[in-house]
């Protein structure tokens, strides 16, 4: 088993199968959208042909929702998928962010969730897609002002209930819709069948992985995990690397990976923050080059799955740092790919 190449076929890295953003997302279950412009390229680059333009025709009208769901962070979801993953993550959620809330000292009252709800839907509806900046400026013409923090968990709370998600993509912030006008129809399934939907899109996609990282990624606990596994039955078997055990799909892609292939891989995207243990591509000892222990992430660069330096995304120009082997023109088709992504 060769995990670097079957990796980067099965997350769609290399020879991606896919022609539209909604149909990549669907196909990845759950999608790390923690930087709001760098989240664009992490679903392009799995395309066949990346288009900024196809993205936000996607983003826009619904086929791709961005949403606190998983760990506590921002993922895309495709909307078929958003009301099952919604209710399977949702009280995990709450608890990752009641935690969060207890740690700084910020206590809300079901009272003041109400309240701020109340308004928040009133806003959205009125501007269709509304800033944060615009919630705050309806909260004060009602005399209510917070600090950001505060402000943030009521946005999530209200996120986590399925009541608000992402509106319209604008360059730079983000925007709040009513769920109700995003996401045209609520798929029915039960909590089983959410979990083998959940566990079969991330082992199609990012297999090799293990239990522990599938623990990891989806922030679900170890039980659920196991029986997510267990649920895909004989579509799923394990197999030993260097004393992990890994699982793999009978649909498994292991063709189609050649030598010499540079990326210029996102902030946080699914190639590292998909595992929790990330050895197999990335040596420990640079690993604070792509993420400190707070969990920022930095933009990469991996040539044939390995990462081996870092690259700037909005500068004009090429600007790679290499901290592994000597790498010369080779990154410069990978640039230019992005580039005229970019401008389109």
């Amino acid at each position: 088993m060769n995990p670097i190449s079957i990796r980067l076929l099965n997350q769609q890295l290399i020879c991606p199968q896919f022609d539209h953003p909604a149909e990549l997302v669907n196909y990845m279950g759950a999608i790390q959208a923690q930087e709001y412009r760098m989240m664009r390229w992490a679903v392009a680059m799995r395309t066949r042909k990346p288009s900024a333009k196809a993205f936000k025709e996607a983003f826009d009208n619904g086929q791709i929702i961005r949403l606190h769901l998983m760990r506590g962070t921002w993922q895309l979801v495709s909307a078929e998928d958003y009301w099952p993953l919604v209710e399977l993550c949702a009280p995990r959620a709450m608890a990752v962010t009641k935690g969060w809330m207890n740690s700084n000292k910020i206590s809300i009252s079901d009272d003041e969730v109400m309240q701020i709800r109340d308004i928040i839907i009133q806003t959205v509806a009125d501007k269709r897609s509304a800033t944060k900046e615009e919630i705050v400026q309806a909260l004060a013409e009602k005399d209510i002002y917070m600090d950001e923090h505060r402000l943030s968990y009521h946005i999530r709370m209200a996120e986590i209930s399925g009541t608000i998600c992402s509106g319209d993509l604008l360059p730079m912030k983000a925007t709040y819709a009513l769920t109700a006008d995003k996401v045209k129809s609520k798929r029915i399934m039960d909590r089983d069948e959410t979990l083998l939907l959940l566990t079969r899109k991330y082992f199609q996609s990012r297999q090799p992985a293990t239990l522990e990282d599938f623990v990891w990624w989806s922030g679900l606990n170890i039980s659920d995990c196991r029986k997510g596994i267990t649920l895909m039955g004989q579509s799923i078997h394990s197999e030993k690397w260097k004393g992990r055990d890994f699982y793999l799909t009978d649909t498994c892609r292991t063709r189609g990976f050649s030598k010499g292939k540079y990326l210029l891989i996102a902030p946080y995207d699914e190639y590292l923050i998909s595992y929790k243990s990330r050895d197999i591509v990335l040596s420990p000892e640079y690993k604070h080059k792509a993420h400190n222990n707070s969990g920022i992430f930095q933009p990469v660069i991996a040539h044939d799955g390995i990462i081996c330096g870092n690259w700037a995304p909005f500068k004009q120009d090429n600007k790679s740092d290499f901290f592994l082997g000597k790498h010369e023109d080779g990154i410069l088709s990978e640039w230019s790919r992005y580039k005229k992504y970019q401008m389109k």
